[in-house]
């Protein structure tokens, strides 16, 4: 039995907030878990040392999956984001420790290697065609093979995903497409108007095709937006640029919003970042209303809930495409490439490389060479925090931006 003598709950914010769940065997064997929720993330600190530590200690942790069950199923109120990403992180935490015990990397543990490597994309973006495509070859200059084209649309001065909307102090020098959660007592507000935006894209994805030609793969984020014949209206509009997917072109809480979409675009559609559990994507995966599962390992219940959500949408012919952007620790990060590493169905990884603090805090095994990221083959996750380095970082208060419409009303961000 390989029983958990200690569960410590560790906050650092380097570059930005990561919340870290460790644990401790009795033999002395550690295992580290990802319970960042960006925004929020004192929530989960809360609900993992007032309620899920207690429950771990003296716990065998070569049950993984009777813990996760135990974890789900004995808290009644279960779902959402700050139960799953508790739960995320002592899952991650007790596949790192059977992998050491092992003496393998976890991607050995959940069937082997199905891949040499895992296809990422990027984030380019720019206020105007020129500055994109600076933001382009930057991005293939440091191997990445797809890209994700965000743009800046005129007369809206600051929305999601644009690099040049990091002029605020208390974030200076950080690009805004490395980390949208500004520090600071009260959110960022920005601007939204859907028919300009709608009008202005098609022609900035005409504009990327004719300057980097068509074999390139291009994605964009709606980042949910749109009310249902809007994502529509955008998906047919840039079938003649051959995106890799249209992300997040609906909020997708409402499932059945995906179907009018389908009738009319054949743009692949990518959804679920926001999604936890298999039964926000049952509809979905089930009538084949999207393409690729953008869920996070950190979000969504862990290796282990995250994979049967990936083999329920193999059966649909949906590959992966995990979220992976700053707000996902390294740790989070090895998880979903072990389990990248091992599925049949992995379609491409979101990698948006950590700042150097960062990389001081959490030594990493995984690797980038030629646009593809390996987990390496350490056993377990392959990533160790320093901890005294983490210490010199406290906690500071960030929110991720909002959205109003040009009459003052709240809109999706």
């Amino acid at each position: 039995m390989q029983q958990i003598d200690r569960a410590e709950v560790i906050v650092t914010s380097p570059d930005r907030n990561f919340v870290t769940l460790k644990l401790t065997t009795a033999d002395g064997v550690t295992g580290l878990g990802d319970a960042t929720l960006n925004g929020r993330e004192l929530a989960v600190v809360a609900y993992l040392q007032e309620h899920v530590v207690p429950l771990l200690l003296g716990r065998d942790a070569s049950r993984i999956e009777d813990t996760w069950q135990f974890l789900y199923r004995s808290a009644y109120w279960r779902r959402g984001p700050v139960t799953m990403a508790a739960i995320a992180a002592v899952d991650m935490a007790l596949w790192d420790i059977k992998g050491k015990v092992a003496g393998l990397p976890v991607y050995q543990l959940l069937g082997g290697a199905s891949r040499n490597g895992l296809l990422a994309y990027g984030h380019a973006s720019g206020r105007d065609n020129e500055e994109l495509f600076d933001s382009v070859r930057s991005h293939q200059e440091q191997g990445y093979r797809a890209i994700r084209i965000q743009t800046a649309v005129p007369g809206l001065k600051s929305i999601y995903g644009i690099a040049s909307n990091a002029t605020y102090e208390a974030n200076s020098g950080v690009r805004y497409d490395h980390e949208p959660a500004q520090r600071g007592g009260l959110p960022n507000e920005e601007d939204w108007d859907t028919r300009s935006y709608l009008r202005h894209v098609p022609t900035v994805f005409e504009a990327v095709r004719n300057e980097f030609g068509g074999e390139l793969p291009l994605l964009h984020d709606a980042h949910h937006r749109m009310t249902p014949i809007q994502a529509a209206k955008l998906g047919k509009s840039l079938e003649p640029y051959d995106l890799f997917w249209l992300e997040d072109c609906t909020p997708a809480e409402n499932q059945e919003a995906l179907r009018l979409v389908r009738q009319h675009t054949t743009t692949p559609l990518a959804i679920g970042e926001i999604f936890n559990t298999v039964w926000d994507y049952q509809q979905i995966i089930r009538e084949q209303l999207i393409d690729y599962v953008r869920s996070a390992v950190t979000h969504t219940g862990g290796i282990t809930h995250l994979k049967k959500v990936l083999d329920y949408a193999s059966q649909y012919q949906i590959k992966s495409g995990m979220h992976g952007p700053t707000d996902i620790s390294p740790v989070g990060m090895a998880a979903a490439m072990h389990l990248g590493m091992s599925i049949h169905n992995f379609g491409i990884q979101e990698y948006m490389k950590h700042g150097e603090k960062t990389d001081s805090v959490f030594q990493q095994s995984y690797t980038w060479q030629d646009g593809f990221l390996h987990p390496g083959d350490k056993p377990g996750l392959g990533v160790e925090l320093d901890v005294d380095a983490a210490g010199t970082y406290p906690y500071i208060r960030a929110y991720l931006p909002y959205n109003r419409l040009a009459d003052g009303t709240v809109h999706d961000w």
